[in-house]
Parts: C-alpha cells; structure tokens; sequence
C-alpha cells in the first residue's frame, strides 16, 4: 500500500521520515517545498492532486483552514483513489466533525488523530496518537500508527480526537503557567529554583513542567521546547470554544485564554517555556 502524506513542516517532516523508516511506500507533498523536506525514498509530488492516488493519506497541517482547503483538493481532484484521510493536525471539534461530513459524502472516511509530544517526540516516534474513527480502520493501520508514535484509539466520533488533544494541551498550559507562578513566588522567597523543581518532583506538585519544561528548558534558558505561544493559544482558543460548544465548565479556561494571549501579544511566535519569564516579570 502506498501512503500519501501532507504537511512536511517542524512535526510533519519527522513522522513521515519515521514512516519511511519503518518501510512505508511514501508519496508526499508540501506547499511550502517538497524537495528540502521529503524523507529519503519517498516519492515527492507536486500537488494535493497526486498524493490523491493514495487511498490513505495522512495530514499534518497548521490548522483546520488549511486541513480544509487540502481536503477540498483532495476532493475535487480527478485522480482521487483516497478512502481514508487521517488528520494529525489540531483543527478543533466542529472542524473535525465538518470534515468528517464533507469527505464521508464523497465516499472518504475522515478519522481526526491529532498527535502529542512535540517535535522531540515526533522524532522520537513516541509521540501519543489520539485516534477517533472505525476500530477496523484503527486496526488496518496499526504498523504506521505505530510508526508515528503511540497510538491510542479514543472513539469512534468524528471529533473525539481533537477533544482528547485539547484537553490535554489545556492541562499542559495550565501547569506551564501554574508552576511559572509558583516558581516566580519561590525565587522571591529566596529559593533555588533547582532546588524547588527537585523537591515539586518529590512532591504533590509535580508536574509536565516540573518533569521536563523548567529543569530541562527553562531553568538552563535554553527555552527550546519547539512548540510556539501561537500554537499553544491557538489549541487553548479552540478547547475553550470546544468547552463552550458543549456547555462544560470554563471558569479556569477562560482567564487561562486570556493569560496566553496576552503572552502571545508580548512575544509573538516566542517558545511556549517563555511564560515563565512573562509570568515572573519579563525578564
């Protein structure tokens, strides 16, 4: 089986040379330029068109208008053998499940599996797959799912996946600016950070942050996590108007939002471990 993969960028390009890796045949395109970053074997097309050919194409794109403009394409396109198209982006619930509608009336069976673990991860291939769709087509794919990463499958909705996602990336977003805070409160108490970060981890406190971003990124100021405040804002503003959608609680996502907004709007496209330094003061 040939797989077609769209969106060669800083998460896309790593889990299609994983793919490659693991022996997948590869047809790939980006609309930034294909060439520079198309894994080695890979056939390299030059449109949505003919990554069409493939009847399981995965997307990894930088939000739900451009998944949306591509499945258009994808759609439209007269050399179309596409049956499944599996989304590795973050689009939100009501794209997802917009798109799931589209593509099903033309006969293609979208499944949202957005992915989780930063570009380290997305290397690594121990990056989580968060899989909503058919358990059948969930179990067809299992070698390069498995590729990418650990895949999970969530459900069978449309939608479900990108639930799974925003939430965690809310959870994530919360202990970034929790722990900046209370690290910030500790440093003006007289304590190490080093030290703090040692004994959270021991303790109750402990954390994403705790474990990997402040003793691995933030305290050495390398600030080199590889995922944007204008990514994270973007997953929050759509996990708020997912939690709004359905009618859920909000009241710590809401000042959560603005709180990352107000980051973004300081230090546009800067490192997500940069609130730490925002929180603290704007060192």
């Amino acid at each position: 089986m040939v797989f077609g993969f769209i969106g060669l960028g800083n998460m896309g390009a790593p889990m299609a040379a994983n793919l490659a890796a693991a022996g997948c045949e590869l047809i790939v395109y980006d609309k930034a330029g294909t060439a520079e970053r198309a894994p080695e074997g890979a056939t390299q097309a030059a449109s949505v068109a003919e990554v069409s050919a493939a009847e399981t194409v995965f997307l990894s794109l930088p939000d739900g208008a451009v998944v949306a403009a591509v499945a258009a394409e994808i759609m439209a396109s007269n050399q179309r053998r596409t049956t499944a198209v599996i989304d590795l982006s973050t689009v939100g619930v009501e794209a997802a499940t917009s798109l799931s509608a589209e593509l099903g009336a033309v006969g293609v069976n979208y499944c949202d599996a957005p992915v989780s673990g930063g570009t380290a991860g997305a290397k690594a291939a121990t990056v989580a797959v968060m899989f909503a769709g058919p358990a059948e087509l969930f179990e067809a794919l299992a070698e390069p799912l498995q590729a990418i990463g650990k895949p999970f499958l969530v459900g069978g909705q449309a939608g479900q996946g990108q639930a799974m996602k925003l939430l965690n990336n809310y959870l994530s977003a919360t202990a970034m600016a929790a722990t900046s805070e209370a690290i910030a409160f500790g440093v003006e108490q007289g304590l190490d950070p080093t030290l703090m970060v040692e004994i959270l981890n021991a303790s109750s406190g402990q954390n994403t942050a705790t474990g990997d971003k402040f003793p691995n990124r933030i305290i050495p100021g390398k600030y080199d996590a590889g995922f944007t405040n204008t990514l994270m804002t973007k997953d929050l503003e759509l996990y708020l108007a997912g939690v709004q959608g359905a009618g859920s609680a909000k009241r710590l996502s809401e000042p959560l939002v603005g709180l990352w907004r107000d980051f973004l709007a300081a230090e546009p496209d800067g490192d997500f471990t940069r609130i730490y330094p925002f929180v603290k003061g704007g060192e």
